[in-house]
């Protein structure tokens, strides 16, 4: 399926908004995001919340709309409905990665059961919202995708180095925690990116398949997942109150429970 001739996406840099936001906080606001929803009135609801929120945003109702757009702004963000008229958005998903699409893809359905979200995040997507939603937790997980993919960029150009939540900094180039009075604590590297992913979402319910992708099938019969927890809530003790950053949400996972800023 080409989707109107989506053979090959050239990646570029995502395009400024052409209007600047009145008490824009941070560049989360210079950031633009395309919507894809076919249902009228939920993107005419989306792309209000969005402006309300001062992100830039476009809204399309068709996968091949969709396409024509990444190719020509690559969005910093898409917000992609499963099911659309013209195809499948997961298999779009999934053709938009093979195709070279690195920024963010954000998927949004009816379908909450839990191979729908795993076939999601298996086809690329970096986060995954069922309807219906609640709006506050949505532009909090759509800030967090442009804040994340901010960040990361930056890491990579050497433009930043630590994350700071709480009263630790994880050291994201040598990949290990700092304390208040600087002193080094080591993590394994499957403890590194566990801690990785939930400052990629602060206090956001994060789901056992969130934090560990590449055990999906496996995670909710082993204890690995219940085992780095416990260690690094253990490694996190060694500061006032940090063994509660990281929070049980009943029988939905786990959250990091504090803000996260970058240095």
């Amino acid at each position: 399926m080409s989707w109107c001739g989506m053979y090959q996406f050239v990646s570029s840099p995502p395009r400024r908004p052409d209007v600047m936001y009145e008490g824009a906080m941070d560049d989360v606001e210079q950031k633009f995001v395309l919507i894809v929803e076919d249902d009228a009135d939920l993107r005419e609801l989306l792309a209000n919340l969005l402006d309300q929120a001062g992100i830039a945003n476009e809204a399309v109702g068709t996968l091949c709309r969709a396409s024509a757009r990444i190719r020509e702004i690559s969005p910093a963000l898409v917000l992609l409905d499963v099911m659309m008229p013209d195809g499948d958005g997961l298999a779009f998903c999934a053709q938009l990665r093979q195709a070279g699409f690195a920024n963010k893809i954000m998927m949004l359905t009816a379908k909450g059961a839990a191979l729908d979200r795993i076939a999601g995040l298996e086809g690329g997507a970096d986060d995954y919202l069922t309807k219906p939603f609640e709006s506050r937790e949505l532009l909090a997980r759509i800030r967090n995708l442009l804040r994340g993919a901010t960040a990361w960029h930056s890491i990579s150009t050497g433009k930043i180095r630590y994350a700071r939540f709480g009263t630790w900094r994880l050291d994201l180039v040598q990949r290990r925690l700092v304390t208040s009075d600087d002193r080094i604590v080591m993590v394994s590297t499957g403890e590194f990116d566990l801690l990785r992913r939930m400052i990629d979402a602060p206090r956001i319910e994060l789901s056992r398949e969130d934090l560990m992708p590449e055990r999906r099938e496996t995670v909710h019969f082993d204890r690995s997942l219940d085992n780095r927890i416990s260690r690094l809530r253990n490694k996190l003790g060694a500061e006032r109150d940090g063994a509660q950053l990281i929070v049980t949400v009943r029988n939905r996972g786990f959250m990091l429970a504090a803000d996260v800023s970058y240095e």
